[in-house]
């Protein structure tokens, strides 16, 4: 039951959103999309975690934190339909005003689940002064918001970007603190929360097993999000925004241990396909380039062109796959230079015992298993 309850929350919360969206005239397909692929996300996985690990409170957190920017964006867009769109009739529109305050500061939250990966437990008693400095900064900034809410509601002066921020300048030190304080404190919060993120980069090179691919899966997901967010920032697209969901999804594998050794053959896979890609667009765009050099500009070069580039393909993917797992999936490559060996020693084997034997050996080698059995049918 006590599972249940934050599902339905979220999910109340995230058709609220929705529906106010689209009566402030906030909501489009591919937005809406970008968005309920990054809440389900989030809120999966520590549905997910809190489930099959209720002790760990990374489940919780990252709960905490969907419900928390959920309400966030829920009460400033209530906000904008009563002070924006003068929907006068909504009651408690000043209490709702100031709720929208959470919305910002819940990404805190975030650095402090980086922390805890996987098991939910500080790494040591040292970092414990450190975590209640991170949490009085963070307060500090969210009652400076509010208390920037609150002024506003109090002169009679509410306004509001179409996102539901209050952007009028009150007046008042609390309300309006001086340049010289905040900056301070936001430097702070962003140093303390990067030395979350560099303590579990300086694990991942003293670990070894399942915690160091477990650190991989974090890594994994972090960079792909993080490169999510430059890519959207710089092209201005928003879709790519949905690469924010890598993170919740390493963090998931990572603490559950689902198919946990497979990010060594993730990570070649997508190296691979990135640097096959790349290299076809750039020998596409060098022959269309020449092309047009030469003062071939008709449709027949364009398509030759994309001819060529298609039948490197195949080539370029298992040349450049071959180097990656060299690198970065070290056990794969080990195999199958194994399973080489033997495919070429075979063919000049007559005796069977012999082959047996090899197989067997080979089979260690490459898989490691805790038992082998040969069967070799009768008459053969």
């Amino acid at each position: 039951m006590t599972r249940v309850v934050p599902g339905g929350l979220l999910a109340v919360l995230a058709v609220a959103a929705l529906v106010l969206a689209g009566l402030i005239h906030q909501l489009s397909f591919r937005h809406a999309t970008v968005g309920v692929v990054i809440v389900l996300a989030f809120a999966g996985v520590g549905l997910l975690i809190a489930r099959r690990q209720p002790a760990n409170p990374i489940g919780w957190l990252m709960i905490a934190f969907t419900a928390l920017y959920l309400l966030g964006v829920v009460a400033s867009y209530y906000a904008v339909l009563y002070y924006r769109l003068d929907h006068r009739a909504l009651p408690l529109a000043p209490l709702v005003l100031l709720v929208g305050s959470v919305s910002a500061p819940s990404f805190a939250v975030f650095p402090v689940v980086i922390l805890l990966f996987p098991d939910g437990r500080l790494p040591s008693r040292r970092w414990r002064p450190v975590l209640w400095t991170y949490a009085v900064l963070v307060g500090f900034v969210l009652a400076v918001i509010v208390a920037g809410a609150a002024a506003a509601i109090a002169g009679h002066d509410v306004r509001l970007n179409p996102v539901g921020s209050v952007t009028t300048s009150s007046a008042g030190w609390l309300a309006n603190p001086p340049g010289w304080l905040v900056s301070p404190v936001v430097a702070a919060i962003v140093i303390i929360g990067l030395s979350f993120v560099g303590h579990q980069a300086l694990s991942w090179r003293r670990a070894a097993g399942d915690r160091r691919q477990q650190l991989k899966w974090l890594a994994s997901g972090a960079a792909v999000a993080a490169a999510s967010l430059i890519m959207a920032a710089g092209l201005g697209t928003a879709e790519l925004l949905a690469g924010l969901a890598a993170l919740p999804a390493g963090i998931g594998v990572g603490i559950l241990r689902y198919r946990l050794y497979d990010i060594d053959r993730i990570i070649s896979r997508t190296l691979a396909y990135a640097l096959v890609t790349g290299l076809l667009a750039g020998v596409y765009t060098a022959l269309v380039l020449a092309i047009q050099a030469f003062g071939l500009r008709t449709p027949v070069a364009v398509a030759a062109a994309t001819l060529a580039a298609a039948a490197l393909f195949n080539p370029l993917r298992r040349r450049v796959q071959r180097g990656v797992d060299r690198r970065f999936n070290r056990a794969r490559y080990d195999a199958d230079q194994i399973v080489t060996a033997f495919a070429a020693r075979i063919k000049d084997a007559v005796e069977v015992a012999s082959v047996r034997d090899d197989l067997a050996v080979v089979v260690h080698q490459a898989l490691e298993p805790t038992h082998v059995s040969v069967w070799i049918s009768p008459g053969r």
